[in-house]
């Protein structure tokens, strides 16, 4: 990648926590390179540390093991709590394994990419850039397992991280059915309404929830629904 990259003039600074002091070292070496052009610090204290660390630093990006000091899942909760303290900081989680609840559980906490310990550096990288310019990282294997979540549960009203719909009741369902894998056709067939009405309400539910396409559309029908 080149290096001038950068964002707002400066390179993106990517923190690095897990429970192995090994293996924040290691992939800080491996990503403060001139190829790369990040700024990186490491943490690999237990979780108080860790949310001390983010809320004193101006950061792009958290690099998060599933597993941290205080425990496996401990990772999840760091994410969680991150949407609260530190939202300008995009999370990006590291698991041991991808397993279909793993995925449904990191996307939900709030992580905009999920890597695999077993990726590639160059695989970390490009997630790592693109969750600093704002974008979702999810491999085709795990969007299939989001939409699957989506399509078993209730259908339910999208609203913001407080809580507060935002979406009329007919954008609402278009968004629901776009969510769910199914074409402006198709969504213009079982609603009786034309493309065109369907592309102008889609533009519209892009606007409200601050998503740019149909796979970000997904995932924030997956991890914005109201709790009963």
């Amino acid at each position: 990648m080149p290096a001038s990259r950068k964002i707002n003039g400066q390179p993106p600074r990517v923190l690095i926590a897990d429970a192995s002091d090994l293996v924040c070292q290691s992939l800080a070496k491996a990503l403060e390179t001139p190829a790369s052009s990040f700024e990186v610090k490491t943490c690999a204290g237990g979780t108080k540390d860790l949310l001390a660390e983010l809320r004193a630093d101006n950061l792009d990006v958290a690099v998060i093991g599933l597993q941290l000091k205080d425990g496996p899942q401990e990772g999840l909760r760091v994410v969680r709590e991150m949407r609260e303290i530190v939202p300008c900081t995009r999370a990006i989680l590291l698991a041991d394994t991808l397993q279909p609840d793993v995925v449904l559980e990191a996307f939900h906490a709030g992580a905009k990419g999920l890597l695999s310990r077993s990726d590639s550096l160059e695989r970390l990288c490009k997630c790592i850039w693109s969750v600093s310019e704002g974008q979702i990282w999810a491999s085709s294997e795990q969007l299939q397992i989001l939409l699957e979540a989506l399509s078993r549960t209730v259908p339910r009203r999208l609203v913001s991280s407080t809580g507060r719909v935002l979406l009329t009741k007919r954008e609402g369902e278009v968004a629901r059915l776009v969510a769910e894998g199914l074409t402006n056709r198709q969504v213009s067939e079982q609603l009786k309404l034309s493309e065109h009405t369907v592309k102008n309400c889609l533009f519209r539910v892009y606007d409200k929830l601050g998503v740019s396409n149909r796979v970000e559309l997904a995932l924030y029908s997956v991890t914005h629904r109201p709790s009963i």
